[in-house]
């Protein structure tokens, strides 16, 4: 199964609010999801991002594709680089 790491869209119209959350790539954008891992809320001033660096790291390594927006809100966050760092920690066995 390929997975996605994407954004859902929540929130009233004209209020925008998404959850970043982990799905299977044929499923709708707001269908069903295998995990939520954290929220975005883009009206906020400043913008709120709030994920779980266990878990998008967990999925990442598993294979999951982050769509560009997630990608963008990682690299905001300083989880993208660590997903280089934790993948070549695992391969030389060092924690």
């Amino acid at each position: 199964m390929a997975t996605k790491i994407r954004l859902k869209r929540v929130g009233a119209k004209k209020k925008p609010a998404y959850r970043v959350v982990v799905a299977d790539s044929r499923s709708p954008r707001d269908g069903r999801f295998i995990e939520e891992i954290g929220y975005y809320q883009p009206i906020a001033d400043p913008a709120v991002i709030k994920i779980d660096e266990d878990r998008a790291l967990y999925w990442l390594s598993r294979g999951a594709q982050a769509s560009d927006t997630v990608r963008a809100l990682l690299k905001k966050t300083g989880i993208w680089d660590k997903r280089n760092t934790s993948s070549e920690a695992n391969e030389t066995g060092v924690e």
